[in-house]
This record gives structure tokens, sequence and C-alpha cells, in this order.
């Protein structure tokens, strides 16, 4: 399952480098898009709550759950400014990508060492 979970955050930060594009050019997101990379990520955090709930998961698993479900709070400010119709500031963009990707790299790291 901690395969598929990773598989479905890669896919969700492509869609998160298309929004984050649209940004850093001064454009609101597609909200087709916006809500598919939420939907993914929603996905993936279940996918690891699942994992980390049935025991056994690693301490590496635990903390890349913990540093993912960071990123959801940050992804939900973001939609919050979304939501109003308002660009984001870049800087939370680049915080939420940061905190993200440090949570799959982690994530990945649990992977490869399985």
């Amino acid at each position: 399952m901690l395969t598929y979970a990773l598989i479905v955050f890669a896919i969700a930060a492509m869609g998160g480098l298309f929004l984050a594009s649209h940004v850093l050019r001064g454009r609101l997101a597609p909200w087709a898009v916006s809500l598919m990379h939420a939907l993914l990520g929603f996905c993936g955090l279940v996918m690891l709550v699942m994992a980390v709930g049935q025991g056994g998961a690693s301490a590496r698993v635990t903390a890349a759950l913990a540093v993912l479900a960071l990123a959801a709070l940050g992804g939900f400010y973001l939609a919050s400014i979304h939501l109003r119709g308002k660009v984001a500031p870049k800087a939370v963009v680049f915080v939420h990508a940061g905190v993200a990707v440090t949570g799959f790299l982690v994530l990945l790291s649990a992977v490869l060492t399985i």
C-alpha cells in the first residue's frame, strides 16, 4: 500500500507543479486541477493512515504521514485563498511545496528500505 501511496503523491505533485506555475505567473490556477490535486493528496493520506493504523509501519512512514498532513494544512490555506479569487503569496506556495516534497522523500526512503 505504501508504494501505491507514493505513486498517488507523485501524480499529485505533478499537478502541484502545474498549479504553482500558474501562481508564480500571477494567475489563478484552474479549479479542476486544484480539486484533483487535493483529492489525490487526500487519497494518499488515507492510504498512509491505513498503513500506520494497521501497525507495523516504520517510524519513517509515521514521520512521512505527519509531514504530509502538515503540507495538507498548508494546502487548505492555499485553497481558502483561491476560494476568495486571489492569487496565493508565492512564499506560501514555496513553503507548501517544500513541506510536501520533504514528506514525499521521507516516504520514498521508507519504501526503498522495505
